[in-house]
């Protein structure tokens, strides 16, 4: 479909983003695209090194480990909020 656009029907989709954003947005708005990529690319490289060396683990030490207990993640900030995934929250007052 985007191949079988002709050069007007371009230059009218470009001149009604810059209409709907204004020429001073675009650039901010383009830079905020590709820091976007950047962190999902760096994201998606340290998932794919994490699970190899997973994997690597496994093939070396094939007895099974206990995992530690998983968490729940406060905000930054709150310490008080974070407790282990199978105890019930004291903190709450009900």
């Amino acid at each position: 479909m985007i191949g079988n656009m002709k050069p007007l029907e371009i230059l009218l989709i470009i001149a009604v983003i810059v209409l709907l954003f204004g020429a001073k947005k675009l650039p901010e708005m383009a830079r905020s695209l590709g820091k976007s990529a950047r962190i999902l690319k760096s994201e998606a490289k340290a998932m794919k090194s994490e699970s190899a060396a997973e994997d690597a683990a496994r093939v070396a030490d094939p007895a099974p480990q206990q995992a530690a207990p998983r968490t729940i993640k406060a905000a930054p900030g709150d310490v008080t909020g974070s407790r282990p995934v199978g105890e019930p929250n004291h903190t709450a007052q009900g």
